[in-house]
């Protein structure tokens, strides 16, 4: 039987991260699982505010929620366990969440905002994709659905900072978090750990005038995983991804002895594990990465 989960994308993967979006939509239908969008979504905020008395700027992630609870009056589902994507957007829905659900007077506040619609009655949990395949589906369903095994296939995961923490929010331990080094595992190919998985890649840096800062990280985590012998790294992520990806020939122009590492989310790798990499959207990647796979697999990508 199909598990159907209510599903918020965020703006980053209806733009220029599309093939997280397109992978993981394929994975999860290859594994039973419906990813139904929610309607008339907003963006999440991005950041979430730690300003106490800034109740506008969780309206926009209530609401989010409150589109679960419709779906589930409607009939159009029974499920209130929101199901994210982007590491950012789950981070912030579920701090919001959090933060109303503790404390009546907030989403009292929080709730007297939103106009012409229903009350949020604090019902939602917000779940990131890798909490329903590891504690909902299981890994070893992963395995067994596995198509083409990943063996030889080196591949180092990278955390950042808002899958981890804060603690309470995060889903595994922040200090040595293994959720996706199991997911490798599962898929055949062989999980590198890298010693700055979950250093901050420099985050918003990337737009402001000093990319230095970000091209230093993004050196000592590309190479901390090239030390370890990773073919490429994972990451569920879109703006470590923006920056894993984009800032590496400035690292190179910092440092010649930086060589460039293929990036992907976790979701392109179950899509090529589950045999679809016409769904894995590899088309942009690094052409190393495309003579790995196929040297390895003989695939055409």
């Amino acid at each position: 039987m199909m598990l159907r989960f209510p599903y918020y994308p965020g703006c980053t993967l209806k733009q220029w991260a599309r093939d997280f979006e397109t992978s993981a939509l394929a994975a999860a239908s290859h594994l039973g699982i419906e990813l139904v969008e929610i309607p008339r979504w907003n963006c999440c905020g991005a950041v979430f505010s730690l300003t106490s008395d800034n109740a506008m700027r969780q309206v926009g992630p209530i609401r989010n929620l409150i589109r679960v609870q419709q779906m589930n009056d409607e009939g159009v589902l029974e499920e209130r366990r929101l199901v994210t994507l982007c590491s950012m957007c789950f981070n912030v829905l579920k701090r919001a969440n959090l933060l109303v659900k503790s404390d009546p007077e907030a989403l009292k506040l929080v709730n007297s905002f939103m106009d012409t619609e229903p009350d949020y009655q604090g019902k939602v949990q917000v779940i990131h994709f890798l909490e329903v395949l590891r504690d909902i589906l299981g890994f070893q369903e992963l395995t067994e659905r596995v198509v083409r095994p990943l063996e030889g296939l080196r591949v180092s995961a990278y955390y950042g900072c808002t899958l981890l923490r804060p603690r309470e929010v995060g889903i595994d331990d922040p200090e040595a978090p293994t959720v996706m080094e199991d997911l490798i595992a599962a898929l055949g190919a062989e999980p590198v750990d890298n010693p700055y998985k979950s250093l901050c890649c420099g985050s918003y840096h990337t737009v402001g005038k000093n990319k230095e800062i970000v091209a230093q990280r993004i050196y000592k985590i590309l190479q901390g995983a090239r030390e370890c012998g990773a073919d490429l790294t994972i990451t569920s992520c879109p703006l470590c991804a923006y920056n894993l990806q984009r800032r590496q020939k400035l690292a190179k122009r910092l440092h010649p002895d930086f060589r460039p590492l293929p990036v992907l989310y976790f979701t392109q790798l179950l899509a090529l594990a589950f045999g679809l990499e016409g769904k894995a959207e590899l088309a942009g990647e690094l052409r190393e990465l495309r003579s790995l796979l196929s040297v390895k697999f003989g695939l055409k990508v």
